[in-house]
């Protein structure tokens, strides 16, 4: 019995950590169905806002960045920071694991976290109205806006060209959580100049506001990372093709799903994306379809992992297809938005 090749010895001697981590892993997952991987997507995102800050002269070493957010940005502006002789000042979300904030911390960074609160919503604002009063105080301070400043999709073009190349002459479908809207419209604008007909697939769970469930409530929903309770300027409804609404037991019964099936340990806005690609790919066959793995599984142990034994079987599970907002309803809806400019225009 022949036994396959060994895989390829990395030869690069990387400088800096952020350059180690933000290439994915590609991993087949089907015919038709690619996960890009990652320890931190938003890597991409600091690494590109950073760097186009200091070559503007917005910002300077020794300045210090400040944000909110709910981890995987956090921890990714702080290696940046740590990079270039930057400050970091994080307001985080009370979903932040005690892993997150002690890596944080480590890093140098400040970190300002939210007291525990059930209603992620006031979470979100809570953050929000606590870096305007930093701002205040220390009106030096930049603000790095990771939900609002277009500054944020730059880095992706370089997904994007690593996507390419590795998949070269493949017609490609984006799946993704929509979350601050930059990951998701940051790499499918660039595979877009070379075909324009991409469709980009976004995942929300129900009660966030940025595509229009916010009448909804999830009881058990981790909102961070993947949908919102305040409005974003980043998200850019006009880019999505087809949004999918799922609770929290339809998005663990994927990251359960794809842990079993193809053993990969990844995240909440993962398994839903895996989900709703499978549904997808069943039914645009001629498509390789990319699903965004924005983080590792590591903070979703004890509320998604732990818990397996109650994951749902994700080979019986289907969205209900609908044709308007008004009939979007739990557990897993899934629309046509053929990159309508707004909620309210659907």
């Amino acid at each position: 019995m022949s036994l396959p090749n060994p895989p390829d010895v990395p030869t690069t001697v990387h400088s800096h950590i952020t350059d180690a981590i933000r290439a994915p892993s590609l991993i087949r997952l089907s015919d038709n169905v690619v996960l890009l991987r990652f320890e931190t997507l938003k890597i991409y995102a600091a690494l590109g806002a950073v760097r186009a800050l200091l070559a503007d002269g917005t910002i300077r070493p020794g300045d210090t960045l400040v944000d909110s957010s709910s981890g995987i940005y956090a921890l990714a502006l702080a290696m940046v920071c740590h990079r270039y002789d930057l400050r970091c000042h994080i307001i985080a979300s009370t979903t932040v694991t005690p892993t997150i904030r002690a890596q944080l911390e480590i890093l140098g960074a400040t970190v300002d976290q939210m007291p525990a609160e059930h209603d992620l919503r006031l979470d979100q604002n809570r953050r929000v109205e606590r870096v305007r009063q930093l701002l205040r105080a220390n009106p030096g301070m930049h603000w790095m806006r990771q939900y609002h400043d277009p500054v944020h999709y730059l880095g992706y073009a370089e997904l994007a060209d690593l996507v390419r190349a590795a998949l070269p002459d493949t017609r490609l479908a984006v799946v993704s959580s929509v979350g601050t809207g930059a990951s998701s419209g940051g790499l499918v604008q660039p595979l877009r100049a070379h075909d324009p007909a991409t469709p980009l697939v976004g995942i929300q769970p129900f009660g966030s506001v940025s595509f229009g469930s916010e009448r909804f409530q999830d009881p058990e929903a981790i909102i961070a990372g993947i949908g919102s309770a305040i409005p974003f300027d980043n998200v850019r409804h006009n880019l999505y093709d087809q949004i999918h609404w799922l609770t929290f037991r339809y998005a663990m019964a994927g990251a359960i799903g794809l842990m079993r099936d193809h053993a990969v340990f990844a995240g909440l806005s993962t398994g839903a994306a895996y989900l709703a690609a499978a549904w997808t790919a069943r039914r645009d066959p001629g498509r390789t379809h990319l699903v965004v793995g924005a983080d590792t599984g590591h903070r979703y142990v004890e509320r998604v992992f732990a818990r397996y034994r109650e994951a749902l079987d994700p080979d019986t599970l289907k969205p209900m297809e609908i044709d308007s907002l008004d009939g979007l309803a739990p557990p897993w809806s899934v629309m046509h938005w053929r990159r309508h400019p707004r909620a309210q225009d659907s």
